[in-house]
């Protein structure tokens, strides 16, 4: 299973055009509101030349990458939160994904109507963080009210809760994403069972005319501003671009990326920003049978990351056997890894690092 990314931007800003280069999956890309009816899943591949030169050393059967899932949700507009333009329903699945891709239109058409009849990038974002916030402002109505009646009763962790509640509170009345608030890791754990769509961190995807790559154009500016004040990332891609490129042969792709001044897709670009939003590592299983890519979040413990793989692999946790990719490529084997004493056993407290790779041991 993938980390989730759920790609979400007004009607006709180029999502499904975007999604439909991020995977063989084909939504229903039309000039048209709401035409995405249900979210589409794409499984993507992460791409990571490390695969490639660790299969070269072990020759196992066979190659596995990691995966990136996107879900692309159908367009929003004002008033999703109380059901407009279908997206009550579609901002339920946004509880599904670990991050928010948000597509924002930085291209003038005027064969692409847009829903406010002008393009203003900031505009559109303020219009989507609004609905988000005020589908997280009703997601906790209920709580606080139970919390409120139990503190004023005297219950002692309800006592303990309500600042924190009312924090949140304020700050989605305010129209402020809880990504932005600044909340501790306690605190997020505190508010963890709720699912806030604020708190998902985001990535924006500035969706530009061909004529202003690679750098984006006028309106991407105030995005890069916008995204730098936030911790956000930008990637910059022409929808229009992608998708045509997709029906080029291989041997013809990179001469025509560098028509627009562009040495790589923008897949690639947008999976490296995922992986940043994300705060994501991979490490690595290899031998005879397969060399297989993992992907884990930084800080993430040996036992917590042997359960990636399988459940039992982190209860019947015993150890991690761990090489570092560079030292496996510098010796060019595994066995002359061990040989030089580079062989390392970890245990339960050890922290992976991007690069390993591990043989686990475990009992169940």
């Amino acid at each position: 299973m993938g980390f989730r990314v759920g790609i979400v931007g007004l009607p006709n800003v180029g999502k499904s055009t975007i999604f439909n280069t991020l995977s063989a999956a084909k939504a229903e890309a039309a000039n048209y509101p709401f035409c995405t009816i249900d979210p589409n899943k794409g499984i993507v591949t992460v791409p990571d030349s490390r695969l490639d030169e660790l299969a070269k050393i072990y020759i196992p059967k066979r190659t596995v990458p990691t995966v990136i899932e996107f879900y692309d949700i159908a367009g929003l507009v004002k008033g999703a939160s109380q059901g407009e333009g279908l997206g009550n329903q579609f901002l339920g699945h946004i509880k599904e994904v670990e991050a928010i891709m948000h597509v924002v239109r930085c291209f003038e058409d005027p064969n692409i109507v847009h829903v406010s009849n002008s393009v203003d990038p900031i505009r559109d974002i303020e219009v989507i963080d609004t609905e988000l916030c005020l589908k997280d402002l009703d997601t906790m109505g209920a709580r606080y009210q139970k919390t409120e009646k139990l503190a004023r009763a005297g219950d002692k962790d309800a006592k303990e809760l309500m600042p924190l509640y009312e924090k949140v509170k304020k700050a989605l009345e305010d129209g402020t994403p809880l990504r932005l608030l600044g909340l501790s890791d306690d605190e997020k754990k505190q508010v963890q069972d709720m699912a806030f769509l604020t708190l998902k961190p985001v990535l924006y995807c500035a969706n530009v005319a061909e004529t202003d790559l690679p750098e984006g154009g006028k309106w991407v500016a105030p995005v890069r501003e916008r995204a730098a004040k936030e911790g956000a990332g930008v990637v910059v891609i022409s929808g229009k671009v992608e998708s045509e490129l997709m029906d080029l042969p291989e041997n013809e792709k990179l001469e025509f990326l560098k028509e627009f001044g562009l040495t790589e897709p923008g897949l690639k670009s947008l999976i490296r920003a995922g992986y940043g939003v994300l705060d994501l590592i991979t490490y690595f299983t290899a031998g005879e049978q397969e060399v297989r890519a993992w992907t884990i979040r930084k800080g993430t413990k040996a036992p917590q990351a042997a359960g990636v793989i399988h459940s039992d692999f982190e209860r019947g946790f015993i150890r991690a056997e761990t090489m570092s990719y560079d030292d496996i490529i510098r010796l060019g084997s595994a066995a002359a890894v061990k040989d030089k004493g580079l062989l390392r056993i970890e245990g339960k407290e050890y922290i992976f690092k991007d690069g390993d790779v591990v043989l686990f041991r475990f009992n169940v």
